[in-house]
């Protein structure tokens, strides 16, 4: 099957109309996109901002009458050259998206492998992960850089905490590499679900790795305390995420923007020694050691 897609250059203030009116015309579903790499993060609760410069693409049926479909986007438009018509085969977006998720290494041990791949080095601590609706592949640099810190952490006999747990990743690969329990937190449901699939996924007992909502979180402090959120969040939860480490326990917070560097290790320089910052791709890791 292939589908007819509509593309329009909007602002924000003509998105919800424009959305409803090709809605009213048969779309069956309407998107938004940036059009500039022009990042949004961190926004406020209960708002859905958009791009300064958006682009809103809109999917029909292909049999839908393009020639009638033409006339009523240069009504809604103002000009038959501010949208742009496109015919795109249809395709198995899942199998698109396993394809392009393939084993990577961390450190020097660790590998993440996704749930459908073999593993390329078998002798390896070889995580095997299916992300489902939550975060965490490793793809991203805030993930890559929490892994490979954990790959270089002696972890035996440690109690790790991963505050915002998603797929449960940081947790579980402190698992494979020597940690003695893990626990995990998130604020969504279907994180805490992803986590408990992939901890048995990959032969972790429920018992080495309970997973909790932040309300009913244990107030015992880790060996270990991974928190990979937002530097609003990290910045805001600093006491509490401070009292949940123990003394000469380790810290590493990452979901930070090079930028938001200095508030966020403000935050946490009274409670440890923080280590030099790390950075990837314009996103950073703090760590550093409970005074």
């Amino acid at each position: 099957m292939s589908w007819l897609q509509v593309r329009l250059a909007i602002t924000p203030e003509q998105a919800q109309p424009y959305e409803d009116a090709l809605l009213d015309l048969g779309a069956v579903s309407v998107t938004f996109m940036d059009a500039e790499d022009q990042p949004i993060f961190e926004p406020d609760l209960g708002t859905t901002p958009l791009w300064s410069n958006t682009h809103l693409l809109a999917l029909f049926e292909a049999d839908i009458d393009e020639n009638d479909l033409a006339k009523h986007l240069t009504l809604l438009a103002g000009s038959e050259k501010a949208f742009q018509l496109e015919h795109i085969e249809d395709q198995d977006w899942e199998r698109s998206w396993m394809d392009n998720f393939q084993p990577m290494r961390f450190g020097q041990r660790l590998w993440i492998v996704p749930s459908w791949h073999e593993a390329p080095e078998p002798g390896a601590v070889n995580l095997l992960l299916d992300p489902g609706l939550a975060f965490g592949t490793g793809t991203h640099p805030t993930t890559a850089l929490c892994l490979e810190w954990l790959d270089g952490q002696p972890l035996e006999d440690c109690q790790v905490l991963d505050f915002g747990c998603g797929s449960g990743i940081l947790a579980i690969a402190a698992l494979l590499l020597g940690a003695k329990r893990a626990i995990g937190t998130d604020i969504d449901i279907q994180a805490l679900e992803a986590s408990r699939d992939n901890a048995g996924r990959n032969g972790i007992a429920p018992e080495r790795f309970p997973v909790y909502l932040p309300e009913s979180l244990p107030t015992e402090p880790a060996d270990v305390l991974v928190a990979n959120i937002l530097a609003g969040p990290l910045v805001s939860l600093a006491p509490q995420l401070s009292n949940l480490v123990k003394p000469g326990g380790r810290l590493a917070l990452s979901g930070i923007l090079a930028e938001q560097a200095e508030e966020v290790r403000a935050a946490y320089e009274s409670a440890f020694l923080l280590d030099p910052t790390a950075e990837r791709e314009g996103w950073i890791r703090i760590t550093g050691v409970r005074r």
